[in-house]
């Protein structure tokens, strides 16, 4: 073992402090480093991709990903360079792959009819679909809609047919919208026909996609993040959407303010993830659970039984920030040296394990 572990970042964006790097970086470094190992940050850039590969090749057993989506113009040459990594036996926290299961929208849609997610959930790959079945979502209520790129709820939409009583069948093209937008909770208001070619943008390039979900009126109540280390429940934060009218964002730039809660806190939450892990995990691609993730729910009330239920409305695992609990960073260090650990317990080179 080589007993070196390189953090990948991306240069710029919101999520730096003042020297360039992540303020959560350098602890997950820093408690390596007490158990005797080393750890550095590396850029990554399309143009260095060559020698930033060669370079982990030779230094490391394992990388972690630290690199927001928003940070890259495209993630292609990235995730190209993480799987040839992988193939060439340095560990990838997570795996490329797994990322892209795990973070991107259409992974709610892939779990729907599951305790943690309602069967009225669709994603959209063309304009033609799009077209074609929004009209008749809307017909059964407010919906959102929720581009695959973008962050800090860019792309994310409330939509709501305006009148909509007045309308017997289909949704028309000339029918009015109202629409907000979780970036800033600013509202707009387009006609069908003009809302659908608005969105033609999300639906281009290799990963565009558009998820489209029932409006769950308990926004309001908040949105309950649950921070993952693995299998491992770690942290709560309950996110209340500001207290104005269309509000439903639940991001610190929207004005929505933040607890933080313990696991103890929330024990059926809790549960209900637990149990779902292995349903997690088989649908969305049978990878190893990304090292740190994050999963977040909004509460809904069982029509049947009345009782209040958790909705998963969305998985993140791309760049999973930690600056409010930089403590975790001790139990991130352990985790992965009992990855590796447990890699290095394994002979790749035996013929079981032959590929």
């Amino acid at each position: 073992m080589k007993k070196h572990v390189i953090i990948f970042e991306a240069r710029g964006g919101s999520d730096k402090g003042k020297y360039g790097f992540r303020k959560d970086s350098k602890p997950i470094i820093d408690a390596l480093k007490k158990r005797g190992w080393s750890a550095e940050i590396v850029f990554y850039s399309d143009e260095d991709r060559g020698e930033i590969y060669r370079y982990t090749l030779e230094k490391a057993d394992a990388y972690i990903s630290r690199v927001n989506p928003g940070n890259l113009q495209d993630e292609t040459g990235y995730f190209q360079m993480l799987r040839e990594l992988v193939a060439n036996e340095v560990e990838g926290l997570p795996h490329p792959d797994a990322m892209i299961a795990y973070g991107a929208k259409n992974s709610v849609e892939k779990l729907k009819g599951t305790p943690i997610v309602p069967k009225d959930v669709y994603t959209y790959y063309d304009f033609d679909t799009l077209k074609d079945k929004l009209p008749a979502t809307l017909k059964k209520g407010v919906r959102v809609l929720k581009q695959n790129r973008g962050s800090t709820g860019e792309g994310i939409w409330r939509v709501e047919v305006l009148n909509a009583e007045k309308y017997k069948g289909k949704i028309p093209m000339d029918a009015k919208l109202k629409l907000t937008e979780a970036k800033d909770n600013h509202t707009e208001e387009k006609n069908l026909q003009e809302f659908l070619e608005f969105c033609i943008p999300y639906l281009e390039g290799e990963n565009g996609m558009l998820l489209d979900m029932p409006f769950l009126e308990r926004i309001v109540e908040g949105e309950i993040r649950v921070l993952m280390l693995r299998e491992k429940v770690v942290n709560i934060v309950h996110k209340k959407p500001a207290d104005t009218e269309d509000a439903f964002s639940a991001t610190l730039f929207s004005g929505a303010k933040y607890r933080y809660d313990t696991p103890e806190q929330w024990p059926e939450l809790v549960e209900s993830v637990r149990k779902s892990i292995p349903l997690i995990r088989e649908r969305l691609g049978n990878y190893d659970l990304p090292l740190i993730w994050t999963a977040d729910f909004i509460l809904d009330t069982d029509e049947k039984t009345k009782e209040d239920i958790y909705v998963l409305g969305e998985i993140n695992a791309s760049c999973v920030g930690f600056t409010t609990f930089l403590e975790l960073s001790e139990n991130i260090a352990d985790e992965v040296l009992a990855l590796l650990d447990a890699e290095s317990a394994v002979n790749k080179k035996w013929a079981a394990f032959n590929r």
